[in-house]
């Protein structure tokens, strides 16, 4: 008996032991223990500070984009099959509520050759695109299935690429997850706990990095004006005008560019700093994929002495003339510094995000704030865990020492857990901390009153301990398990602090059958295991 007594001690005090490694390390110092702990245990921006910032991605972007490689294919499979077309071109929606409206219409095709373009287009694209006639012109609208999933794969994305930009930076706990439940929300909420100053890290997420390499058809204009007038001020089909970036001396240039891009940043593989080895500027380099390579090398070899311009956010960067056929990479001038380069290089690493993102609102809480809520949380927890104590040494007397001990490895426990799964302590998350303090005492509570039932009945100790302990323990778990299906609707429908309640409410109590059930049994064991005990203090 005393020696199963021993294994089970040394559990429970190496899960003691494990569970101080977790918060504190192996510190030599106190400066050291203090700075472990604060390192292990990481809060949220409620407690911590920071800044808070909602965006809107522009899913239009996303339609624009998908019609402009739908149109590319087409152009690419009427080619390979002969057959002759006047022009294909789509809509330009610019509102959320009209990106799933795309459309794209087939002009001026061959007659003879309308059959077989109909069974290229059903097989091509037939599982995404509905096809209709408009007199002699075929046209294509995108279907509401297809729209719904390019819809959610572009906030999907978009928030991928948002979370690893910022944690790239190293900024540490940041939140990124979309604001609303429904599809058609798009808006996303970015929280950066410590971040005081997030002007820097605004301009990266800000930053859509939609890197796109065009075709220049005519320019540069020294404004738009200029380029109007030399089209009568109607733009030709199939073309867009951008404006490049200011130059030091303040002047802009225009360029008349083909709609669809040879290659866009999702074609990006690989992009870092560099430096030009002859002028000493620094540059942003990139490597393509192998598909977009293909592309790049196929339209490169076939387009020598024409111009092509490399568009960063709607911005010609530069449109330098193609000397030669170019497979897998290029670069990006006119970085001021170092840090400029760096940036760029980052977001394209990252991904290029697959739509612009629109700045709603920004929101920063001190950190007196979150130090008063640390201080407010951590008083009302330590008042309600003196009170809960002295209410069980004076209601169940030594026994409530037994309770007390369980409570306080409950709480060690959890806050161990918190640090080795890298969970993020909110205020809510402290007030499921609190609320856990009466739920463990309820556990107690139950057990306690069934051995006194059982030593009312005229059981001894021993046996009143061991009765009492098997018929509440079915009890406990049931409890516990309708809590933890709780927390996991919380969890699954909640907001972030809504799911910090749920996360250290769920920990707890999993700590908390633990601590109930098998460290107070072995207490009492201990207790009974020395010596012939007339009487339970209970």
């Amino acid at each position: 008996m005393r020696r199963h007594l021993y294994y089970k001690v040394g559990i429970i005090v190496a899960t003691v032991l494990v569970c101080l490694y977790g918060i504190v390390g192996l510190p030599k110092s106190q400066k050291e223990l203090v700075d472990n702990f604060n390192n292990n245990i990481k809060l949220g921006l409620d407690l911590k500070g920071g800044s808070q910032l909602v965006v809107q991605v522009q899913v239009q972007d996303a339609f624009r984009a998908e019609a402009d490689q739908v149109i590319e294919r087409l152009r690419d499979e009427f080619r390979k099959g002969v057959i002759n077309y006047g022009a294909i071109d789509r809509n330009d929606p610019q509102t959320l509520a009209d990106a799933g409206k795309i459309e794209i219409t087939v002009k001026g095709l061959d007659a003879n050759k309308t059959r077989e373009a109909r069974t290229i287009i059903t097989e091509q694209l037939g599982q995404q695109w509905d096809m209709g006639s408009v007199g002699s012109d075929l046209r294509l609208t995108l279907k509401k299935t297809a729209a719904l999933a390019l819809r959610r794969d572009t906030l999907n994305r978009a928030l991928s690429t948002i979370e690893k930009r910022i944690n790239a930076l190293g900024v540490a706990e940041s939140s990124v997850q979309q604001r609303g439940r429904s599809e058609d929300d798009s808006e996303l909420l970015i929280q950066l706990p410590g971040v005081d100053d997030p002007a820097r890290i605004k301009q990266i997420i800000q930053t859509a990095a939609m890197l796109e390499l065009f075709p220049v058809k005519e320019g540069p204009f020294q404004g738009r004006e200029q380029m109007m007038s030399q089209f009568n001020g109607v733009l030709p089909p199939g073309t867009v005008a951008l404006q490049s970036e200011r130059s030091a001396q303040g002047g802009e240039s225009w360029y008349l560019l083909e709609r669809s891009p040879v290659v866009t940043g999702r074609d990006v593989r690989d992009s870092r700093a560099s430096q030009d080895p002859q002028t000493g500027r620094w540059e942003t380099s990139f490597v393509l994929s192998q598909d977009g390579a293909r592309r790049f090398e196929r339209y490169t070899e076939a387009n020598i002495g024409k111009q092509l311009a490399i568009v960063l956010d709607k911005r010609v960067r530069s449109a330098p003339t193609i000397e030669s056929k170019i497979s897998d990479n290029g670069r990006i001038t006119g970085a001021g510094d170092q840090q400029a380069a760096a940036d760029l290089a980052l977001v394209l690493k990252a991904g290029s995000l697959p739509a612009s993102l629109q700045y709603l609102e920004e929101r920063s809480v001190g950190p007196s704030l979150g130090a008063d809520s640390i201080r407010q949380g951590l008083v009302s927890g330590i008042a309600g865990l003196i009170a809960v104590i002295a209410a069980m040494l004076i209601y169940y007397k030594k026994a409530g020492i037994n309770a007390s001990l369980a409570l306080i490895l409950n709480a060690v426990i959890l806050i161990a857990a918190l640090a080795y799964f890298g969970a993020v302590l909110t205020l809510p998350g402290i007030a499921g901390i609190v609320l856990l303090i009466g739920m463990a005492v309820d556990s107690n509570v139950l057990i306690f009153e069934r051995i006194r039932e059982e030593l009312a009945s005229g059981k001894g100790p021993s046996a009143a301990v061991a009765a009492g302990f098997g018929k509440a323990f079915l009890t406990i778990v049931d409890t516990h398990v309708t809590t933890v299906v709780s927390c996991l609707l919380l969890f699954v429908f909640g907001t972030t602090q809504v799911k910090g309640f749920a996360v250290s409410l769920v920990l707890g109590l999993l700590a908390n059958v633990f601590t109930a059930v098998f460290v107070s049994r072995v207490i009492f064991d201990w207790e009974l295991s020395g010596k012939k005990v007339e009487k339970l203090s209970i």
